[in-house]
């Protein structure tokens, strides 16, 4: 407790409070001055609550605080059953209260104060469903949800700003760095430009040069568009290819099938995209959305401690359990009269299972042969841009391949000789080490010489002068030759031109038809299209309402078939009753005796006399039972009396049996000390 105050003063003494507070003086505050000082931390980290707290009443100010703390996610210490005497100490300003408090916003100031600021915007206004009923209520209730998610996105963005942004001392080393790297940039051009000034007619070469970059420039964008009207080229020849493809299949489908087959088709793909939008898609859409909620929900409530998670798989423990007795006695309950109904609940819900996984199927299926179509389009131009335009057949097979022979054979020829060059460097390397060593040892022996006539240097001296002169023949000889090359260079340089422009004018001239035909198949493709919405759309309309007729005669013809088994049912219900009456008469009219036994009067009649005889004797039994009941337990009980009787005189015997034993035996014992 005493390191907890002595944090408090020190953070109390510190910016931006101010306090010049000591131990002795933060402990002898009193309590309304303990809620003001509680108040101004309070009010540094919002500044809603920067006020004074004797302008108003001690439930507003407790309220206002615990709505803050609230938001900061302040837990006080103790269970849930101290939450009363925590309000109770922040009205009073018990100091166990405020001090724990005040430790607790002192240490984490900064964090409290976005905290805070976020509050601000992001704590939901919870509207009642009632008024969500109104349009109005509820456009504007999810604007503000908008608005809520724009400013959550916005401020992520502003603070992965802020951690990721450079710092200024970083951008101004890059500064110093560019400019350096500027000032290197434009000694190395005075250098050139300075060497150059020294060579004939460099004017005219820098233009030529300029003009050679210009048409690379030029040439680099002319290849780039060419290689865009190729893709684009390449695109149109795709969705040409699916659209023939598409159209093979329609027409296909038309030859091989009949109306009714079509019909059944349409009908089997209008179930299953009518099941995928009415039943699969929202059932996904609504498992995404209270995914997302939760996932918001966690995201948006603080960091939970391992104590936290234990109490919450304690409590959803204890949820199952209450939902697993709840459900046993439900089912105890109406298992008796809902088991019939409860088969078929099961038979329907193995049928909606086994139908999702078919849906399931039937989707993958159909994303598989979409991308095994693609593939196969990606596969067949893959083989069109290798070695030409198309696969090689037959003659073109076999001269492909007796061309790779002939290369072959070539490779390998090329490869003794490589080898026999690689052997004769061999030979030539260790005959210039040979030469190298008798060269070393030559040297030798003329510096020996040297050094006996007093003449030292003097070989190497004649060697440098005739290096030096060698060396400025040869810097001669490429100073012409590098003016030749340059002029040459030029030479080239604009026959290269003449030649790319040349060879580029059929090519874009090509690319210009290129591009005639693929505006034609792209209007050809848009009619087709068009028809085939337009035909389309004429099959859908007769569809519905061929749809529409057979559905209302369907649910006609299962109307009449119902009533059909009714009136049948009731037809056999009244027959069978009608054969029984007019049999009880014949029985109950006819003079045989025998013949009327068998009648069901006469059978409920003896019946009858039966249980009443029965009746009687019980009742007659009852009574002897009732007389005869008090003597009977007399009796009883005498007879177990008299049992007791008899079992005391048994135990008293076999007792009276033991005591003559044992002193038969303590006389036999005596009569033989006397004998001895």
């Amino acid at each position: 407790m005493s390191d907890q105050i002595q944090f408090i003063v020190e953070k109390l003494n510190q910016e931006p409070f101010r306090k010049n507070y000591n131990l002795i003086t933060f402990d002898s505050l009193e309590s309304m001055q303990l809620l003001q000082l509680l108040n101004d931390v309070l009010g540094e980290i919002d500044p809603k609550h920067a006020v004074d707290i004797r302008e108003e009443l001690p439930e507003q100010t407790a309220k206002r605080m615990l709505s803050l703390l609230g938001i900061l996610k302040y837990k006080p210490p103790g269970s849930a059953s101290d939450l009363s005497a925590f309000r109770q100490g922040l009205v009073t300003g018990s100091k166990p209260v405020i001090h724990p408090v005040l430790h607790w916003l002192l240490q984490r100031t900064n964090e409290l104060k976005k905290r805070a600021y976020l509050a601000r915007f992001l704590v939901k206004l919870e509207v009642p469903a009632e008024f969500l009923q109104d349009d109005t209520v509820a456009d504007i209730n999810k604007q503000y949800e908008e608005l809520m998610e724009a400013f959550k996105n916005l401020h992520k963005e502003c603070e992965q700003l802020k951690t990721c942004g450079l710092s200024t001392a970083e951008i101004r080393r890059d500064i110093s760095a560019m400019e350096e790297e500027k000032d290197q940039l434009i000694k190395r051009v005075e250098r050139l430009k300075k060497r150059v000034e020294t060579v004939q007619n460099h004017q005219r070469m820098l233009e030529i040069a300029r003009q050679l970059r210009l048409e690379k420039e030029r040439e680099e964008s002319l290849a780039q568009q060419k290689q865009e009207q190729k893709n684009q080229l390449f695109h149109a020849e795709q969705r040409l290819q699916r659209a023939q493809l598409q159209l093979k299949e329609m027409h296909h489908a038309v030859v091989d099938s009949k109306p009714e087959s079509l019909m059944k088709k349409l009908e089997e793909e209008i179930n299953f995209n009518s099941y995928l939008v009415t039943e699969k898609i929202p059932r996904e859409l609504e498992s995404k959305k209270n995914s997302t909620y939760f996932l918001q929900k966690v995201v948006a409530e603080p960091a939970m401690s391992q104590s936290d998670l234990s109490v919450l798989e304690i409590k959803i423990n204890e949820v199952n359990a209450q939902m697993n007795q709840l459900i046993e006695k439900r089912m105890m309950k109406y298992e008796p009269i809902d088991s019939k109904f409860s088969m078929y609940r099961q038979q329907a819900s193995i049928i909606s299972r086994k139908k999702e996984a078919k849906a399931e199927e039937l989707q993958a299926a159909k994303e598989e042969m979409s991308s095994t179509e693609k593939q196969m389009l990606q596969k067949t131009n893959q083989a069109n841009e290798l070695e030409g335009s198309e696969v090689l057949k037959g003659d073109e097979f076999k001269h492909y391949v007796n061309k790779l022979r002939s290369k072959n054979t070539f490779y390998k020829k090329k490869r003794l000789e490589i080898a026999e060059i690689t052997a004769e460097y061999g030979i030539l390397q260790r005959t210039e080490e040979l030469l190298k060593q008798r060269h070393e040892a030559l040297q030798q022996q003329l510096q020996s010489i040297e050094d006996k006539k007093g003449i030292s240097g003097y070989s190497y001296t004649q060697e440098e002068l005739e290096r030096v002169s060698a060396v400025k023949s040869e810097m001669d000889e490429m100073k012409g030759r590098t003016l030749d090359n340059m002029s040459e260079m030029v030479k080239k340089l604009n026959t290269t031109v003449a030649e790319k422009k040349a060879s580029l004018a059929p090519v874009i001239k090509e690319l210009r038809q290129l591009r005639q035909k693929c505006q034609e198949l792209t209007q050809e493709c848009d009619e087709k299209k068009i028809q085939y919405d337009s035909c389309a759309a004429g099959l859908e309309s007769n569809r519905s309402t061929l749809e529409q007729e057979v559905k209302g005669l369907l649910e006609e013809c299962a109307q009449e078939e119902s009533n059909y088994r009714y009136i049948n049912c009731m037809k056999r219900n009244l027959e069978i009753q009608l054969q029984r009456a007019k049999e009880e008469m014949k029985a109950y009219v006819s003079p045989d005796p025998q013949e009327r036994r068998k009648a069901i009067r006469e059978q409920y009649t003896r019946m009858i006399l039966e249980q009443e005889n029965l009746g009687k004797k019980l009742r007659e039994k009852q009574k002897i039972v009732r007389e005869s009941h008090g003597p009977n337990m007399k009796q009883i009980k005498m007879w177990q009396d008299f049992e007791q009787l008899m079992e005391c005189k048994r135990e008293c015997f076999l007792k009276q049996q033991n005591q003559t034993a044992i002193g038969q035996v303590i006389q036999e014992g005596g009569k033989d000390r006397l004998v001895l």
